[in-house]
C-alpha cells in the first residue's frame, strides 16, 4: 500500500460535493450515470489520479469519487490514517448517498480501504476491486521497504518539486498540512500486518489486480488468487472450476505501480469484472 503514486494525471471534473460523515468533511465527486462504483485514490493522491480511467468507467456507471481523509480536498482530523477506519467512512459515504449495493474499488491505498469495506460491510457493497493492493508487508520488495521508512516529515520539504505535492497544494483546504500527511502516511506503512485470514474469509466477490512490475512480485498475486480458492483447478469449459466466490485475477502486462491507476486496461479488467454475470444467472 505505497504513498508513492506518481505523475497524476487529471480526470475529467465531475459534480463536487461534501459529505459530512464520521467527524470528516468528506469530498467526492459524481461522474455519468448507472450502476454506481465508489473508486478509491492511492496515498498521497486524489481523485485526480485516475485520469482517463474515470470517463472509461462513467460510460455507463455512475461513478463516485471520494477524497479520503487528509487527502485531496478532504481536510485531515484527529485520528491516524488508518485504512480501516476510512473503510467506515465509505462505508457512511453509501449510506448517506442512499447508493444501492455499489461496486468499490480501490488503488493501493484507496485498495486497501476498499478491502475493509469489504470485510467489515460486506452486505453494502456487491463486488470489489483492490489494485496494487498488497496484504502483507513483507511482499513488499526489500528497497522499496527501505524507501518507505524515508516517508518522514522531513521528507515532505523534498517533495515540494512533485506533481503530487503541486496538486495537494492546488486544492487542498490547508495546504500547510501535507507535512503532516506525509507523517501519518509513514507511520502507517511502518507497521506490520498480515491480512491473509480476512482474505480467506472475503464474503465479496472480488478481483485481485496489479502490474506485471509492480511493487510486489507476481507470486503475491498468484498467493492472493489462492486464498480465494484460484488457480486450485482447471477452470472447466463452463466456468465450474473457477472460484467458488466469483472471485478474480488480473495481472496487467507492461504496466507499474505507478502507471496503472490511469491505465485503460484498468478499466478494461474493472468493467469485464462488475459487468460479468452474477454468478448461475443466464
Amino acid at each position: 500500500m505505497t504513498t508513492t503514486d506518481w505523475g497524476a494525471t487529471v480526470a475529467e471534473a465531475g459534480t463536487g460535493e461534501y459529505a459530512d460523515v464520521n467527524g470528516l468533511h468528506l469530498y467526492y465527486e459524481t461522474h455519468g450515470a448507472g450502476r454506481p462504483v465508489v473508486l478509491l485514490h492511492g496515498g498521497l493522491g486524489s481523485g485526480e489520479m485516475f485520469g482517463p480511467v474515470v470517463p472509461l468507467l462513467s460510460a455507463d456507471h455512475r461513478v463516485v469519487l471520494p477524497d479520503l481523509q487528509g487527502h485531496g480536498r478532504t481536510a485531515d482530523i484527529d485520528r491516524p490514517i488508518d485504512t480501516r477506519l476510512m473503510a467506515d467512512d465509505i462505508a457512511a459515504l453509501i449510506g448517506h448517498l442512499g447508493l444501492d449495493k455499489p461496486d468499490v474499488v480501490g488503488y493501493s491505498l484507496g485498495g486497501g480501504v476498499a478491502f475493509w469495506t469489504a470485510v467489515d460491510h460486506p452486505d453494502l457493497i456487491r463486488r470489489m476491486v483492490m489494485v496494487s493492493t498488497n496484504v502483507t508487508r513483507d511482499a513488499i520488495y526489500a528497497d522499496m521497504l527501505a524507501q518507505q521508512g524515508n516517508v518522514t516529515p522531513e521528507a515532505a520539504e523534498f517533495m515540494k518539486d512533485t506533481p503530487m505535492y503541486q496538486l495537494y497544494a492546488r486544492v487542498a483546504p490547508r495546504p500547510e498540512d501535507f507535512g503532516r500527511l506525509v507523517r501519518k502516511i509513514g507511520e502507517s506503512m511502518a507497521k506490520d500486518f498480515d491480512f491473509r485470514e480476512e482474505v480467506r474469509n472475503l464474503k465479496v466477490p472480488t478481483l485481485f489486480a496489479c502490474a506485471d512490475a509492480d511493487m510486489f512480485p507476481p507470486s503475491h498475486a498468484v498467493e492472493v488468487f489462492a486464498l480465494l480458492d484460484g488457480g486450485q483447478r482447471d477452470g472447466g469449459w463452463m466456468g465450474e472450476g473457477r472460484p467458488k466466490g466469483g472471485h478474480a485475477l488480473a495481472i496487467l502486462p507492461g504496466l507499474t505501480h505507478y502507471d496503472i491507476g490511469r491505465s485503460p486496461l484498468l478499466a478494461e479488467a474493472i468493467l469485464a469484472f462488475i459487468d460479468a454475470p452474477e454468478a448461475g444467472a443466464g
